[in-house]
Parts: structure tokens; sequence; C-alpha cells
């Protein structure tokens, strides 16, 4: 018999999340499976803003180690995609939608590198900098973009895709080492919003207006952005993490989405 080792909400949130908002429970296994059910082992899981607007459970995407397989193109000891949360094993049924709506997917192991990175740059925050900066906003050379939340999963990898589309690219980020961190990724300019006011950044580094702003943050940046935006310039909203814990009815808080609307 597998015993899982699950992490629970305890309550709901009250502005940041604490230890005591959560609890380690363990989980009794079936001790055999069903046609089209896999036994998984977490390897890596997720810690994601857009866990935070969820009131039941913690939705958490994870790569896990086929145990056991009864399913079909689900073969022992493979790679897993699965939103199964914060829990040591599982049990599921590849036929049955999981959280959030998605089925588990095979994934390959790549000489060399980490299987985190399915859960990174070639997992959902990677598809999600690289379709929609691309695909949306339309960046051109000499362009100027803003990034927020630059150092993060997505912001990260659209700074890099905007550099490499010959933009000026401008990051935003919370302390020295991350902002080190972008420069050494290419980033044209950066700065720290905790001791530069985004709008004497804005001032410094694109005196003639923004092109493109890829928004993972909300609050006083946006401000300062929109208030500096040229003609037919594109705005993406990825996120609002600025307001995520300032807000206890999960119910107005939105998640993370993409919109993206011209000037």
């Amino acid at each position: 018999m597998v015993v899982a080792k699950v992490w629970q909400k305890a309550k709901q949130y009250e502005g940041n999340p604490k230890q005591s908002d959560f609890k380690l429970v363990e989980e009794k296994l079936a001790d055999t499976l069903k046609e089209n059910e896999i036994l998984i082992e977490a390897v890596y899981f997720t810690v994601d803003p857009y866990m935070r607007v969820y009131a039941n459970g913690l939705p958490a995407e994870q790569v896990a180690r086929i145990l056991d397989s009864k399913a079909k193109g689900f073969p022992k000891g493979s790679l897993v995609l699965a939103h199964v949360g914060w829990r040591s094993h599982a049990i599921i049924n590849v036929k049955e939608p999981m959280t959030l709506g998605f089925l588990p997917e095979i994934v390959p192991e790549i000489a060399g590198l980490s299987p985190s990175l399915w859960l990174g740059i070639i997992g959902m925050p990677g598809v999600t900098a690289y379709m929609a900066f691309l695909e949306e906003c339309n960046p051109k050379p000499g362009e100027v973009v803003v990034v927020s939340a630059a150092s993060g999963a997505v912001g990260s990898v659209v700074g890099q895709l905007a550099r490499d589309k010959g933009c000026t690219v401008i990051g935003s980020a919370g302390s020295k080492e991350k902002c080190d961190w972008l420069k050494s990724l290419g980033f044209h300019h950066v700065f720290n919003y905790k001791e530069t006011a985004p709008e004497v950044a804005m001032k410094q580094y694109a005196p003639d207006g923004v092109d493109i702003y890829y928004d993972n943050v909300g609050g006083d940046l946006r401000e300062a952005v929109f208030n500096n935006m040229r003609r037919k310039a594109r705005v993406l909203i990825c996120g609002q993490i600025s307001v995520y814990n300032k807000n206890n009815d999960t119910g107005t808080i939105k998640s993370e989405f993409l919109l993206c609307c011209r000037y």
C-alpha cells in the first residue's frame, strides 16, 4: 500500500499566505489500479501565483514518475505532467480531466536538462510567454518593450524573446540580485521598483514612450507605463500579482489572463 503525503489548505488566506494556512496529511491509496489508471510519484511541483485564487484545493502542476500503469500509452518509468497538487503520490485516470480541466501528458526526458523545465521554460510559463508575446504583441525591431516581474518564469522569457526580436527591453524586479540576473539575460535596462519609482524609470529608460507592455503585476507600475505609451502601442495583461494578497474575496481576484489592447 502506498501512503501519499498531501499538503492541503487548512483555511482561507488572509493577506499573505502563512504556514498555518496549510496542513500536511497522509492519504492511503488503493492497492490495485483500475483500467486507465496510473500510480505516480512527484519529482517536482509548482508554486504559482494563480493558485491563490482557488478557494478550494491547491491546483499545482507536477512532473511525476509513473510507478505503475494500467493505461495504454503511459508506460511505467515515464515522466508525466499532472495537475494533482502538492502531493507525493497519486492515482489518476488518464481519461478523466484533472483540476483546471487538463489531462495528464507524457513528457520526454532530455539528456542534460532537469525535468523541472517542464514546469518552467518548456512548460506552461514558457508557452505563455512565447504565444502571448509573439502572437498577440507582434513585436518589431526597434520597439521599446517593458516587462514587469521580469525575473519571473514568464517575464524572463518575454524579455529574451523581445531582445532576440531586436527590441529595446526594460525590466522591473524587486532586488539587486534579480536585476543583475536580468542584465545577464540581455535586458538593456533594469530597475528595482523598490528603489526607483516607475515614473522615474520610464522617463530615464523610455523617454520617447513604450511600444509594448507585458504586464504581470498591475498596480503603480502599470499606471506609470500606461501614461507613457506611444500611439498604436500594445498592452498584454498576463497577471496582477501586486493585488493577489490584498483582497480576501477570491471571487473578485482575477487569475492570470491574457488581454491585448491597442492604443
